[in-house]
């Protein structure tokens, strides 16, 4: 099992001009690869492949031990690997028939991250009293703040040294074994999606929508307004440039922030989670529902709670959420309604609820039918996520 933990660093001054200079190092060494790739090229009609231009750059590091001789050895691989990467990807992209994306030249504020093998010219330390200190080949020690302990059977395989709003970070791959899956005790659960609610769940609980980014729109159109006046390529223009990433960056923090303490909350209360199976692109490329779907992040949501649930020992199924909406939950029957309609109303049973409440209990009884699940006290670890039957009640 893969786990990435990051943590913030705190450089002093000259330390941040020696990891700005790393980066300054690669981003040279990623430009130059490509240029290398497209010449031979043109030259010979023929592709040049990752070896060989590490025999090349590696000549060039020893030759020049004050510029590219800076940067680790390992480090430059992987920056070649990444070329390699970008450039695999075009290929396929190009014989899938999708629109292909040529790998580009890297601008001063479009390189912002360096690959190291743990133990290769970086290591986590700690100093008598305690303290973590993230050693960097040519930088230094670097202060970290050492918010979570790193797990004791933890093996770390590879280190990425990142640069954020001027902010640096470590973000540490980790290699842990498999967790010991035991019997959840928890009911079951049908969850429906939305951006009214950014949940509703079946038990009638739901999950109002902080609405993240419109909360900060007024604040977010006077720096942007404030961008947009400032000339090209000058200095305030970079600096309002720089403030509308940080607000940017505090939104998503809050947003990631709600939904790790939800998605908790949800593995360790519910042995089986049943969500709609939906891809949210039609929701995105609506032009009236675009702003809050990005604003609700509900990608993000099914991401965290797949990997907490692994651990957790949470079932998550997803099921086909044709007519979950329109199919009362209480008769079945078919009750067609615009989505400005907020609340169920059946004429045959006489069923009235909210109408993500309605569509998440019928979440829940398909989840429960296809997979022929038991009663909620019975065992359900063992997570995965698997589609189940289309929705014909």
């Amino acid at each position: 099992m893969i786990r990435t933990y990051q943590y913030r660093l705190y450089p002093t001054n000259a330390q941040a001009r020696a990891l700005d200079f790393l980066l300054w190092q690669g981003r040279n060494v990623y430009n130059a690869a490509l240029e290398q790739r497209i010449a031979v090229y043109q030259e010979t009609g023929k592709g040049i492949t990752y070896p060989q231009q590490w025999g090349h750059f590696r000549d060039l590091r020893r030759a020049s031990p004050d510029t590219l001789g800076v940067l680790n050895a390992t480090s430059m691989q992987q920056t070649l690997r990444r070329l390699d990467k970008a450039f695999k990807a075009f290929f396929r992209r190009l014989k899938a028939g999708e629109t292909p994306g040529f790998p580009r030249f890297k601008g001063r504020y479009r390189f912002n991250s360096l690959e190291y093998r743990y133990g290769d010219g970086c290591k986590l330390r700690f100093d008598e009293t305690g303290r973590a200190l993230f050693y960097v080949q040519n930088v230094g020690e670097v202060k970290v703040k050492y918010h979570r302990p790193l797990p004791d059977d933890a093996v770390i395989k590879h280190v990425i040294l990142k640069r954020r709003n001027r902010k640096w970070y470590v973000c540490l791959q980790l290699e842990l074994p498999d967790p010991v899956v035991n019997e959840h005790p928890g009911p079951m659960v049908g969850i429906d999606m939305g951006v009214y609610h950014l949940l509703a769940l079946s038990n009638d609980a739901k999950i109002e929508n902080p609405r993240w980014l419109r909360a900060s729109l007024a604040n977010l159109r006077v720096a942007q307004r404030r961008l947009s006046r400032r000339q090209k390529g000058s200095h305030r223009r970079r600096k309002a440039a720089e403030q509308v990433a940080r607000l940017h960056e505090r939104i998503a923090h809050q947003r990631r922030d709600f939904w790790h303490k939800l998605t908790r909350h949800l593995v360790d209360t519910y042995a089986l989670i049943a969500l709609e199976d939906l891809t949210l692109k039609f929701m995105i490329a609506n032009p009236h529902l675009a702003l809050s779907t990005h604003d609700a992040g509900l990608g993000e949501f099914q991401q965290l709670l797949a990997y907490k649930a692994e651990s957790a020992g949470t079932q998550v199924v997803t099921v086909n959420p044709a007519y979950t909406s329109q199919v009362c939950s209480g008769c079945g029957r078919v009750v067609e309604k615009a989505l400005s309609v907020r609340v169920h109303c059946c004429p045959d049973c006489d069923l009235t609820l909210d109408r993500d409440v309605n569509a998440a209990r019928n979440v829940w009884l398909v989840a429960v039918e296809s997979a022929r699940t038991g009663p909620s006290g019975v065992n359900v670890a063992g997570c995965g996520v698997r589609s189940l039957r289309s929705f014909p009640l």
